[in-house]
């Protein structure tokens, strides 16, 4: 009898486990998952000679030279092919340029084969490798070559008008610049690809790599800020080396087929479509862009079983038209970040049975969290353990004054749980930060000292979140994304989120704005309106009053044919905040709230004046 208590009793600990604790399990795999990563890690940088990125993609070219890694507009190149096409380039570099192991060499490229065999030959030859967004132009592109002192660029075909734009100031500076053509009548730079052709596949030397540590840099990788140049994150060999769990930690093997139509001049293409295919010896499909229209079918077309999102793709997707072979396809895995709760579920019902692994990270970032558990709206999940490897915690935040809250010491406070915070973490040997390249000044700004104790020393993420009671945390808002009015806090994501519901809104950017005669800055939105309908502003009053608190309803309605966004579909405000409300300054449509209609009026140059001379109450 005390027998089949016991067996009855340790059958029961499972179940009981779960009803206290229904995500136990799941955060026990999560554990045995990061422990087992974190271990792979340290065995990788205890083996000689160093180990790398490269290594890592070697070793499964000599397991399995004949599976298709890149497949390319019905090309397929094999983990062989682009080692041997990889060689090719790197020796047309070592025979024709004065490249040294340690030189920077830029990629001006866009999504195609050739940037992948390049960064591959460019790690053979040990030269670190910035990635250029093939976007920019003059200024920008010129200050994005200039910071990581690159010795040589190498830009597509494509591009050869960009490249003119700047060929003086690169001639002043004796860079070496080639262009992806087989002849080239421009003075002043190379042909490349007939280079490449003429140059022998043979396998280069892994001398020429034994000066690199694992503080050398690998890759910068440029932030989308909206504002500003961009600056040049420094991805050195270490944190290259732990990227390469990002898709194996989610369970990607190498039967999986990978859709990477994301830009892999940017974290998100570059870490974890290419990088994290290295690692698992998956089949990476790639497009040039995304394409909302050709998503579907061409991942039936490859079999394509993960795919990856960005900002609003997933929303892109659940707005093209619905067909009856929306759920035809075997893809199992979507992983991103940046998908709102609304469009998540829409997704899932839409297009089936797919896993969302949503988390949360950042280029220069020494934190990262993953949503293993699926819950729809976090973008991760918080345990003692990951706390303890990666320390990190919430802090309350002025968005009135733009810095952190600071007590009688001169500490941070925490923030309670269920309170929006400002994500910082400790920067350690495990979880350091390296900073931008020739940019000391914001490479301190995103320092913070004195956190939890005097000499302590932060990562200011600039990202405000949030953590539940039952431990899930959720994105709320980049600073500066969230303004103050009438003394209450108001994050735009919110009420953009809120905006969307409605049936005629397509997009809404929302932002604050400087109104004379007013502290704080006030809501404003641009939005755009969906084919077939019209703006309704009665219809808009009754939502934002039904959802939204007074002080957090946008005051202000700007009607866009399209909202702007960056290369990686991140909403651009700056330009926005600054035309502010007049409707002398844009061509666009603006409405006002007005409470005594009960609707959104139209902005006329007469109700401008009211409002800047204090006659119209905000």
């Amino acid at each position: 009898m005390y027998l089949i208590s016991m067996i009855l009793a340790s059958l029961a600990i499972p179940f009981v486990l779960t009803k206290i604790c229904p995500y136990f399990w799941k955060d026990v795999l999560y554990v045995k998952d990061l422990l087992r990563i974190l271990v792979k890690f340290v065995s990788r940088r205890r083996r000689k000679p160093l180990f790398l990125v490269l290594d890592r993609f070697l070793e499964q070219t000599a397991s399995h030279p004949d599976r298709p890694f890149i497949v390319f507009e019905n090309k397929t190149f094999s983990y062989r092919d682009t080692d041997k096409k990889s060689n090719k380039v790197a020796n047309a570099l070592k025979a024709h340029s004065q490249l040294k192991p340690g030189d920077t060499v830029a990629l001006f490229m866009g999504n195609e084969p050739a940037f992948i065999f390049t960064y591959l030959a460019l790690a053979k030859l040990a030269c670190p490798v910035a990635l250029l967004n093939p976007n920019i132009r003059s200024r920008s592109l010129l200050h994005c070559f200039s910071c990581c002192s690159s010795k040589v660029l190498i830009a597509a075909a494509e591009l050869k008008e960009a490249v003119q734009d700047i060929l003086p100031s690169l001639r002043e500076q004796a860079v070496c610049v080639y262009l992806m053509v087989k002849e080239c009548d421009l003075a002043g730079v190379q042909s490349f690809s007939d280079k490449v052709d003429e140059a022998s596949d043979s396998a280069l030397p892994q001398s020429l790599r034994s000066d690199i540590t694992f503080k050398s840099p690998a890759v910068y990788i440029y932030t989308s800020g909206t504002t500003g140049l961009p600056k040049a994150a420094v991805v050195n060999q270490t944190r290259l080396l732990a990227a390469l769990a990002v898709l194996a930690a989610n369970g990607v093997t190498s039967n999986d087929v990978i859709y990477l139509n994301l830009p892999l001049y940017h974290t998100a293409g570059f870490v974890i479509g290419f990088i994290g295919s290295i690692e698992t010896g998956s089949t990476i499909v790639l497009r040039r862009k995304f394409s909302a229209s050709q998503f579907w079918e061409e991942c039936r077309k490859y079999n394509v079983t993960v795919v990856q999102y960005i900002g609003e793709v997933l929303r892109y997707l659940c707005n093209t038209p619905r067909r009856n072979n929306d759920k035809d396809h075997r893809v199992r895995l979507a992983i991103g970040n940046g998908v709102r709760t609304d469009v998540w579920r829409e997704f899932l019902d839409r297009f089936g049975n797919i896993e969302v692994r949503e988390f949360y990270a950042s280029t220069e970032g020494n934190v990262g969290f993953v949503n293993y558990v699926g819950k729809i709206g976090a973008v991760g999940r918080v345990n003692f353990i990951h706390r303890k490897l990666f320390p990190y915690t919430l802090i309350k935040y002025d968005t009135e004054q733009d810095e952190p809250v600071r007590d009688f010491r001169g500490l941070c406070i925490e923030a309670p749980k269920g309170e929006t915070g400002l994500l910082v973490s400790k920067i350690t040997d495990i979880a350091p930060f390296v900073g931008y390249a020739k940019n000391e000044q914001q490479t301190e700004k995103k320092k913070l000292r004195d956190v939890l104790r005097k000499g302590d020393l932060y990562f200011n993420s600039g990202d405000l979140l949030k953590i539940d009671n039952d431990n899930f945390i959720y994105f709320q808002d980049r600073v500066g994304d969230t303004f103050r009015w009438k003394g209450e806090n108001v994050a735009t994501t919110e009420v953009a989120d809120i905006l969307t519901m409605i049936e005629f809104v397509g997009e809404a950017n929302v932002y604050g704005i400087k109104v004379p005669g007013h502290e704080g800055r006030i809501g404003m939105a641009a939005i755009t309106v969906k084919n077939n309908t019209q703006f309704e502003g009665g219809t808009l009053f009754n939502h934002v009053s039904s959802y939204l608190p007074s002080y957090a309803r946008p005051r202000f309605i700007r009607i866009q044919n399209a909202v702007e966004v960056t290369g990686t579909f991140k909403q651009m405000k700056l330009r926005l905040v600054k035309e502010g409300f007049d409707p002398a300054c844009m061509q666009d449509p603006l409405f006002v709230l007005e409470e005594r209609e009960s609707s959104y009026m139209p902005l006329t140059a007469q109700v401008y004046h009211c409002i800047v001379s204090g006659k119209f109450k905000l």
